[in-house]
């Protein structure tokens, strides 16, 4: 759900004892399928289609697309919603316009994703610590000192009373570091309290993967692993550096209605709730158990860490949500290789953002900053978006020996479910996939000479980009801020974690035109003042100079790789390299 624009801020820095719940059986009313216009008819969609575009990778082209996918006429691009889902329709209607095939299910341009929509209610639900040496009730204000929600899909209603706190350092059960934050602790009934990240990057050696986050960092992991333990609660404390984004974008992001796949036992391996507080709540929890907070995260960090008990401090609660399954669609167009229609070169970015969410200018210190209630996402991801259909433009001139897949997936910021349904369920067999590039949240910084690649140091792709760069005087500049764990947060991750080697770049800070100080600037505002914030609108006077640049670098190495019949793959050592060793050896039975 977070993606490389955060770096500009980090380039600023380089310089339950019982448990009781009430489980009501929801009334689940499929909602209507999204209405599918015509690829054909343009005449159906909310948004007119480019006109004049060429083959050339053109800033004025991706002016068109990134105005047009970022209109307030799509809502938001709401999965599942009526104007959201008609961006689908119209990104449907582009790829044809362009040239490309359909290539999703039944010889249409989609790939139907079932998923269940889930939306607390929080008026009614609350969250409540007690005990410790005040003796006091600590109630927690939603979406200010806490956000709370169930992956549970089968009630609409949960309870939780007297759940003993028990602080597990990071979370991690990882048996190739060594490292069992849970050894010897049974969590029936009770919740556990996280940290965020991992123990590498609180120390800064060797440990794991160092300052780079590995995936025991993500905060979907911590969720997961406290559901496979058997606790009632997981929560993860806020902190801003490890995180990497501050709190606002977690009180926006899980708020509202949240989506997730369809889950064949109806969520029944996660915890009964799962949520975030700040770092100030858990300071002021921490004092009340008397314990030090400061001191027991540098006792986390250590081997031999061993969990401890939060004292008398207990944590009850309620839940009422809304329940109701609907669907979204991936969508998928694809060019056809001359001599190898069977292999191909993968281009994704997700096109789905937050939507429209009215509630969130009630309150807000400085209404005047926000326009509308309008979540636009133009930078996030109009812009990928927009560079795909650009990809799909160029491509569609050339003549392909392999074929050219070009994916643009839903649900990205509900956890990347779209990408993660495809990989699961693929039009195309993953051991067909050559390699894939991804794009996602492009910045209009203007011309660089640098290049991000986030995840630096995992596959050849990189070599091929660093051909490119070499020849227009540009350089790679590794992942400034590793510690955040850039790679698994954006879509990618999906295919990679099948072994497909995925490469995902971006523009860098070096501005030709004012250095890196600008170029951070830039970056330090959109993070600041348009992440998922409403201001995240397009602008006329964008400088897409630098985007034309990246794009057509990023095309480059997409370009020779359906040019030819090498097989890039992952740098020894990688995470997934013997996934995707075991996958080809398939291919070739």
């Amino acid at each position: 759900m977070l993606r490389l624009a955060i770096t500009a801020s980090a380039l600023a820095l380089m310089t339950a004892c019982g448990q009781s719940t009430e489980d009501t059986t929801p009334s689940v009313t499929p909602s209507a399928p999204p209405v599918e216009a015509d690829a054909g008819d343009s005449s159906q969609l909310l948004m007119p289609l480019p006109e004049g575009t060429t083959a050339a990778i053109r800033a004025d082209d991706l002016r068109q697309r990134i105005a047009a996918l970022s209109d307030d006429a799509f809502e938001g691009r709401g999965p599942a919603g009526e104007k959201g889902e008609q961006a689908a329709d119209w990104i449907a209607a582009e790829m044809e316009r362009v040239g490309l095939q359909p290539a999703g299910e039944d010889g249409t341009w989609f790939q139907t994703v079932g998923m269940v929509e889930q939306a607390l209610d929080e008026n009614a639900s609350a969250l409540t610590f007690s005990g410790g040496a005040s003796g006091e009730d600590f109630p927690m204000t939603l979406k200010e000192d806490a956000v709370i929600w169930t992956k549970k899909q089968d009630r609409t209603e949960a309870a939780w009373s007297g759940s003993e706190l028990v602080f597990v350092g990071y979370g991690v059960v990882a048996p190739e570091y060594g490292w069992n934050d849970y050894e010897g602790l049974d969590v029936a009934g009770k919740t556990v309290v996280m940290l965020v990240n991992d123990p590498g990057y609180a120390r800064e050696d060797e440990l794991f993967k160092g300052k780079s986050m590995t995936y025991y960092g993500r905060w979907t992991y911590k969720f997961e692993e406290a559901g496979r333990q058997g606790a009632t609660g997981a929560i993860v404390i806020h902190e801003t550096a490890p995180a990497s984004y501050g709190w606002d974008v977690v009180a926006n992001s899980w708020s509202g209605a949240q989506a997730d796949l369809v889950r064949s036992d109806g969520g029944d391996n996660r915890t009964l709730f799962e949520g975030w507080i700040t770092e100030e709540t858990a300071r002021a929890l921490f004092a009340e158990a008397g314990l030090n907070f400061s001191d027991l995260k540098d006792r986390a960090m250590m081997e031999g860490f061993r969990w401890v008990d939060m004292g008398d401090l207990t944590v009850s609660g309620n839940l009422a949500q809304s329940v109701s399954t609907t669907e979204s669609r991936n969508v998928v167009g694809m060019l056809p290789g001359n001599t190898a229609p069977d292999e191909y070169m993968l281009f994704t970015a997700h096109w789905d953002h937050l939507g429209k969410k009215s509630e969130e200018k009630a309150g807000e210190p400085n209404q005047d900053f926000y326009r509308d209630d309008i979540f636009n996402g133009a930078v996030d991801n109009a812009t990928g978006t927009s560079a795909l259909l650009e990809m799909a433009e160029a491509m569609a001139a050339e003549e392909i020996d392999r074929s050219a897949l070009f994916l643009a997936v839903t649900l990205e910021e509900s956890g990347l479910l779209g990408s993660a349904y495809y990989a699961e369920n693929p039009t195309v067999a993953m051991n067909q996939i050559v390699a894939g590039l991804n794009m996602d949240g492009m910045l209009p910084v203007g011309q660089t000479k640098d290049m991000v690649v986030v995840g630096y140091g995992a596959s050849e792709l990189e070599d091929l980009l660093k051909e490119h760069l070499d020849e227009t005087g540009r350089v790679i500049v590794p992942d400034p801020n590793p510690q955040a764990g850039y790679f698994y947060r954006s879509d990618h991750v999906s295919f990679a974690k099948k072994g497909v080697p995925m490469l995902y770049a971006d523009g860098g800070f070096d501005k030709v035109d004012g250095g890196v100080a600008v170029g951070k600037a830039i970056g330090d505002t959109y993070t600041a003042q348009r992440y998922h914030k409403p201001m995240d609108e397009y602008e006329e006077d964008w400088d897409l100079s630098g985007m034309e640049q990246d794009i057509t670098a990023l095309y480059s190495v997409g370009l020779k790789i359906a040019q030819s019949d090498a097989w890039p793959t992952w740098y020894p050592g990688n995470e997934f390299e013997a996934i995707r060793q075991a996958s080809l050896a398939e291919r070739e039975e």
